[in-house]
């Protein structure tokens, strides 16, 4: 569990030295808090916020970052209506998601309390023959919104993502925003998704250099089926 210290200064981090972990994308690591990340007894590199407490506010239970729990199925669904509508289900990446088991390590929510307030999910897709993560949806409830929970989150997922192996993620999304974490458009220029799409918004990042370097084709889901998906195959 990653426990979150909210400062009430949604865009404001200290840089963390990303030299002392051997990360190639300085991006990620300038939006996440210089005190984030600490190493195991065996010297794996792990992260936690050590200050639980929200700030001026000590009497409220923690927020938390931790897996996503088959108990949490419903708030999820209902915190991805509301912020997406039933549109949700047409959108073209969900042709990736659809049928399919999110990345092992990577279904993230985040929670105050037991409250479920955000959530994020990363997939396995086939990307022109390389193998890459498929980010989304990223949300955050209304009342949390634009304080930074949703930089936390982006931040937790992608640290995840490094240290578990994953060389590339994709994602479809406001450049503006994902940009902040090293996500262009110069990486994905090859890369063609399942259904229509505004091609500004489809990103890319490589946590490996060069991970996306001659990937080129339709990008494929290539997560293990939800275990209805199977019985509907069978």
């Amino acid at each position: 569990m990653t426990l979150i210290q909210n400062d009430f200064r949604a865009d404001i981090v200290a840089p963390l030295d990303h030299d002392d972990f051997g990360l190639s994308q300085s991006k990620i690591m300038n939006v996440i808090d210089s005190n984030s990340f600490e190493r195991d007894a065996g010297g794996k590199v792990v992260s936690t916020f050590p200050h639980p407490a929200l700030a001026g506010v000590v009497s409220e239970p923690e927020i938390y970052i931790a897996d996503e729990a088959p108990r949490d199925f419903f708030a999820r669904e209902a915190l991805l209506d509301a912020a997406f509508g039933p549109a949700r289900f047409e959108k073209t990446a969900e042709r990736l998601r659809e049928g399919r088991l999110p990345a092992e390590g990577l279904a993230l929510v985040m929670k105050h309390g037991a409250l479920l307030m955000g959530t994020l999910r990363l997939w396995h897709v086939d990307a022109g023959g390389v193998d890459a993560l498929m980010l989304g949806p990223l949300a955050i409830a209304k009342p949390y919104r634009s304080r930074g929970f949703g930089r936390r989150l982006m931040a937790e997922a992608l640290f995840r993502a490094f240290v578990a192996g994953h060389g590339a993620v994709l994602l479809v999304g406001d450049a503006p925003y994902y940009e902040a974490f090293g996500f262009s458009r110069r990486v994905t220029r090859g890369l063609v998704l399942p259904g229509p799409v505004d091609e500004a918004r489809f990103l890319g990042l490589e946590l490996a250099a060069g991970a996306l370097q001659g990937a080129k084709g339709l990008v494929e889901a290539t997560g293990r089926l939800a275990p209805g998906a199977l019985r509907e195959a069978a």
